[in-house]
């Protein structure tokens, strides 16, 4: 049997995407075959697209999430025909991702899910919730705090504030692109020109979730109010802060932390909790396009021009 794949042939711009048709994986002891319906994009794999990731080898099928049905099991728990969502553990890195009509995916990453859901919306939903849920939990919110989410028309800071709304958290979100402020859902919306973020707090937030990551965290560190917590979850800037001196420029008493995408993994609980709050209408995913597989170069490029507010979603179309 074979199937089409968008393959990530070498490092590169989008162009390096190439529809092929490749044999569908053959299913070994520990793993499973995922008939792939759809899966979100995320600028984790842009980057890796791009070369930044060095321990990636092409050719690679990218994608790090994916939702489906299982078509070949191993797994007794997760048998044949159930609807599973798969994200993180090195999907779309180390082996071949969700950029396919099949994945073979490793057992432990795979979550049953029961839901009503279109598949576009159910693809909007693993990396984007899971990240923002337990970047929330890392930060250890309270009800009656002030969270700053900042880089909040990504689709994990609109998770994030939607979650956060929940709590009884005051909420303030940032974007630079003032077009894009109407689209946000927060207590507080601010454009990040260069201008002072405390307008709002003057002695600053409890807390902040910083998902532009390298060029803004010693700022956010500056920001949050002394003994708050921030929380680096995105990397919408790259990987690493440059020059960084923890002693000078963490504040005494001001906690840093990260958000890890492991603590999350095979988490069907908490999903299939966020796929609940999706059906009865609590969150609203922000799903921005749509695209089909054969659109995945134009899907990238979009992606790299920050054209989207919220999430992309490739859906795969089986015969």
């Amino acid at each position: 049997m074979t199937m089409r794949a968008a393959v990530c042939a070498r490092a590169g711009g989008p162009e390096v995407l190439e529809i092929r048709e490749v044999p569908v994986p053959a299913v070994r002891d520990g793993w499973s075959l995922v008939r792939v319906h759809a899966a979100g994009l995320n600028r984790s794999e842009l980057r890796t697209r791009q070369g930044h990731s060095p321990t990636v080898r092409f050719p690679r099928v990218l994608g790090i999430e994916c939702v489906g049905v299982v078509a070949e099991s191993t797994d007794p728990a997760v048998p044949e025909g159930t609807t599973v969502a798969a994200v993180m553990g090195e999907m779309g890195r180390a082996y071949d991702g969700g950029y396919a009509e099949y994945a073979l995916l490793p057992n432990a990453t795979l979550m049953p899910i029961a839901t009503t859901l279109p598949w576009d919306v159910l693809g909007a939903l693993p990396e984007t919730y899971l990240t923002a849920q337990g970047a929330l939990d890392a930060l250890g919110i309270e009800k009656g705090g002030r969270l700053l989410i900042r880089g909040g028309t990504s689709s994990v800071g609109m998770a994030a504030a939607a979650i956060a709304a929940g709590y009884g958290v005051e909420t303030a979100v940032t974007t630079r692109q003032a077009g894009k402020a109407d689209a946000l859902t927060a207590d507080h919306v601010l454009v990040d020109d260069g201008g002072s973020l405390r307008e709002i707090w003057p002695d600053g937030p409890e807390y902040v979730l910083d998902l532009i990551g390298a060029r803004t965290a010693v700022d956010s560190l500056r920001l949050v109010r002394r003994g708050g917590t921030v929380c680096v979850a995105g990397s919408l800037s790259g990987w690493l802060i440059q020059d960084f001196e923890p002693i000078a420029m963490i504040p005494s008493g001001t906690r840093l932390t990260a958000f890890h995408s492991e603590t999350m993994q095979g988490r069907a609980d908490v999903l299939q909790r966020i796929v609940g709050e999706v059906e009865r209408g609590v969150y609203r995913p922000n799903v921005d396009r749509v695209f089909e597989l054969d659109e995945i170069v134009a899907a990238h490029r979009y992606m790299e021009g920050d054209q989207a507010t919220g999430k992309l979603v490739v859906t795969l179309r089986h015969e």
